[in-house]
């Protein structure tokens, strides 16, 4: 098993509006620093707080599938294609298609936290389609319990959420005090932020913000030394498209 971990000082930084909003981020721009560059069709992580709320005033995107994760609070959507501001609570998603082009704002209400994730869905192919969105709520994604963990399926198999970047599966894991074990693809590579808690893999003791790797290996055992919250992202270990990461080396 391939194992890397990426503590949460080795993560780049980022903030907005003079610190009003936050970010640790496990993949950050070039620019930004951090120890981890974008790879496979993963090409951006954030981990964004707000204390006392601010706004992201409006900026575009191309290409990109930018994907946002509520997970504590809520936040607010803003994009000149619905031209209206859509208000996403605890547990909810969207996707955005940036396609052509398309110009959004974001506003973080106290005390929300979220991830902003970007995926290379082949921007030779998405620069030349129309831009959409979509969000959804928590309570339209598929649950899951098995074996004291309780996964929401955020994208992958029976998920609602529709995407042009092939081969990526997103869950969030509720897992309780314990050693666990859990499958893994051999053909992927598991990203995993956690997000509440504590735990030892591969006698590594992980805490939360820190963000760690897993890859050639059918499973893992997690030993959750509390209750354990993770995110997930599953990436397929090669795409057959030259990335804008690759062309940026």
């Amino acid at each position: 098993m391939n194992l890397s971990v990426y503590r949460k000082n080795q993560q780049a930084r980022g903030q907005f509006n003079g610190g009003e909003i936050l970010e640790n981020k496990p993949i950050g721009f070039p620019r930004e620093g951090g120890h981890l560059k974008p790879y496979s069709n993963l090409f951006y992580w954030s981990h964004a707080w707000s204390d006392g709320g601010s706004t992201i005033g409006l900026h575009p995107h191309q290409g990109f599938e930018i994907l946002s994760f509520v997970y504590e609070g809520s936040i607010e959507h803003f994009d000149d294609g619905a031209n209206e501001w859509k208000k996403l609570n605890t547990g909810a998603a969207q996707i955005i298609r940036s396609g052509k082009g398309i110009s959004h704002s974001e506003k973080l209400n106290p005390g929300a936290h979220m991830f902003q994730i970007w995926l290379d869905p082949n921007l030779s192919e998405t620069l030349q389609i129309p831009a959409s969105y979509n969000d959804y709520a928590l309570s339209e994604f598929p649950v899951i319990n098995e074996n004291g963990i309780e996964k929401v399926i955020y994208a992958g198999e029976k998920s609602p959420m529709k995407m042009y970047t092939k081969g990526v599966d997103i869950q969030q894991l509720s897992i309780n005090k314990g050693v666990h074990q859990i499958a893994l693809d051999e053909n992927k590579i598991y990203s995993i932020y956690i997000m509440q808690g504590s735990l030892k893999v591969n006698n590594e003791e992980l805490e939360q913000d820190d963000f760690f790797l897993l890859s050639d290996e059918n499973k893992v055992e997690i030993n959750a030394t509390e209750k354990l919250d993770l995110f997930l992202l599953a990436n397929p270990k090669k795409v057959d498209y030259f990335t804008y990461a690759q062309q940026m080396m």
